[in-house]
């Protein structure tokens, strides 16, 4: 499977502070680019936090990204997987999306994602804020619902905020599970914490099947016995992994618009997404990543670490 052009660029060859940052020091690979119709797995950069409700920032997150990605090398210390050889990977670069306009973004983001899917790419996305997972949903689950895991301190399965305003970060899944997109039977929510404005996620999650895992059940039970429930609700069918930055514990991810204590630690961020072999994953992301709350660039750092056990498991 190894293919000299998609190989990443090797820290042995060009220091890793030197060169265009791209995701895993990958080739970038448009829709124009004479190799884009052989890319097996797609990185690809959402920078848009137009759903954020307090603090904002992810839009910049998938240029910090990118930027600490290049840290990652060619194989897994703990499974021994090297990706880049099972698959012909590459960054096909940045969704545009409009700033000024949410809904304008959200089609923008679909007919992306729509284009890459048309070739034949399974996309792995660095966002932007939570509710940049609606337009790809709207985009792989065009043709019936998907399953989904789910890692994240909360369930965005409110139904709207602010009297009516029904596209935001915490509603992604809400709106998926109406439209169709997800079957909320194959659903699973994991690390689910903090203070609550009252129990509406809840009560719709329940009513509709999804299955949620508290953070309370999920230090009780362990990553493996937590992480083997996922995996036959999720069963073998097409199966979106959505992974929210802010399921770590703020200690060891601060830069995110909205934090909860008492949260996994990076560890535990790495474990889960390992324990998710065997899946037919479609398409993942890792979203919320925030800069400029945390300028050192760990964070973002831990999220690159993320997404490289995403493309493991993909692959």
């Amino acid at each position: 499977m190894t293919d000299t052009f998609f190989t990443p660029v090797s820290g042995f060859d060009l220091p890793r502070f030197a060169g265009v940052p791209t995701f895993m020091r990958l080739p970038h690979v448009d829709f124009d680019h004479p190799h884009f119709g052989e890319v097996q797995i797609g990185l690809i950069g959402a920078p848009w936090d137009g759903g954020t409700t307090n603090r904002p920032g992810p839009r910049h997150g998938p240029r910090q990204l990118r930027d600490m990605s290049t840290m990652i090398r060619a194989q897994n210390g703990a499974t021994g997987i090297r990706p880049f050889e099972r698959a012909r990977c590459a960054d096909l670069g940045d969704v545009a999306p409009n700033p000024a306009d949410v809904m304008d973004s959200l089609d923008r983001m679909k007919a992306f994602y729509d284009r890459v899917g048309a070739a034949g790419i399974r996309p792995l996305t660095g966002g932007g804020d939570h509710l940049c997972t609606l337009p790809i949903l709207r985009s792989l689950a065009a043709d019936g619902p998907v399953g989904m895991v789910h890692f994240d301190s909360h369930t965005d399965l409110f139904h709207s905020y602010f009297d009516g305003t029904m596209f935001t970060h915490g509603t992604p899944f809400r709106r998926a599970v109406e439209e169709g997109l997800l079957d909320p039977t194959r659903v699973c929510m994991i690390g689910i914490r903090g203070t609550a404005y009252d129990n509406e996620d809840r009560d719709f999650a329940e009513s509709v099947g999804i299955r949620v895992i508290a953070i309370e059940e999920f230090h009780a039970r362990g990553v493996k016995d937590v992480m083997a429930e996922a995996r036959d609700i999720a069963g073998q069918g097409d199966t979106y992994v959505s992974y929210d930055i802010d399921f770590v514990d703020p200690a060891f991810a601060p830069g995110t618009g909205t934090p909860e204590v008492g949260g996994p630690n990076s560890f535990q961020a790495l474990q889960v997404v390992r324990e998710l072999k065997g899946l037919n994953i479609i398409g993942a992301d890792l979203v919320e990543v925030s800069p400029p709350f945390d300028a050192s660039g760990a964070t973002a750092y831990l999220g690159a670490s993320i997404m490289f056990e995403l493309l493991c498991v993909m692959v």
